[in-house]
């Protein structure tokens, strides 16, 4: 049986996002509805939870420190911690009953970030690539609830979750370094696919909401490995630890009655694989 351990007890409504960053050695995750970022240290054990303004779907490191962000009302910036630079919008598009999800960072430095409605209507989200200088390019414009993105190891092909279609979609990358070709990858049964991550082996780990697992998937959609879970909500995982072997997986205790008491928690799965080091945002 896999070996799951809490990393952070916390009771996060919705949990989301994990990430690891190399240059500070921690892991930052966020609860969406809770408007928090999170980050925890693995070595020193040392926390910190940093407080937004509205509902953040994301928080991935930047190139010269510190955070970018994806809120409700569009993509900002926090500075290194201690810099004095304080937060500021890299760029603002508030849309009424639609919010933040999920957001990756591309090879190229550029924020992928998602956005889907409130209450969750067809159609209603969106996916656009942010580049450093805040340009906006729309990649879909009528997605439902924009989740899960990353690259293959060569970076030429790019990974994305819809979660109510109940698949993970691939693309291929164009020269423009924009997705060309979209086709299903991998269809899932049990529960919605939610965050992902790529492995170093081109493997693709999806964490199952409602279904309670991790699937991992080889390069060719083949389902090759199930990492059954205590909670039913599992939102997103990412590789951490010094080698990059011990996969995080955050976890949500919005919608239930009854969520086991490591629903809200950031949970571990020591030695799960081989993970890929992640771009930094260039901006």
């Amino acid at each position: 049986m896999t070996a799951v351990e809490v990393a952070v007890h916390a009771h996060a409504a919705l949990g989301e996002g994990p990430t690891w960053d190399a240059r500070a050695g921690r892991i930052v995750w966020v609860d969406v509805l809770g408007s928090r970022i999170h980050t925890y240290d693995p070595a020193s054990g040392r926390r910190t939870v940093i407080a937004t303004e509205q509902h953040v779907g994301a928080a991935k490191p930047r190139a010269g420190g510190g955070l970018v962000v994806n809120l409700r009302d569009g993509v900002g910036l926090y500075g290194p911690s201690g810099s004095g630079e304080p937060f500021r919008w890299l760029h603002r598009e508030p849309v009424p009953g639609r919010r933040a999800n999920d957001a990756a960072v591309a090879p190229d430095g550029s924020l992928w970030c998602g956005t889907m409605r409130y209450d969750e209507a067809p159609g209603g989200g969106t996916l656009s690539r942010i580049a450093p200088d805040g340009t906006v390019r729309a990649i879909l414009d009528d997605v439902t609830v924009s989740n899960g993105t990353g690259w293959s190891p060569d970076g030429r092909r790019v990974y994305y979750v819809d979660s109510p279609t109940r698949r993970i979609d691939v693309f291929d990358v164009g020269e423009d370094r924009l997705p060309v070709g979209r086709r299903p990858f991998a269809t899932v049964e049990d529960g919605f696919p939610d965050g992902l991550t790529v492995d170093a082996e081109g493997c693709v780990w999806v964490a199952l909401w409602d279904g309670g697992a991790v699937h991992r998937y080889t390069p060719d959609g083949a389902l090759d490995r199930v990492l059954t879970l205590p909670v039913r909500r599992p939102t997103a995982c990412a590789f951490g630890g010094a080698g990059l072997t011990d996969l995080y997986v955050t976890t949500a205790r919005t919608g239930l009655t009854a969520p086991h008491p490591m629903s809200g928690s950031l949970l571990v799965v020591p030695g799960a694989g081989e993970g890929l080091p992640q771009p930094e945002f260039a901006g």
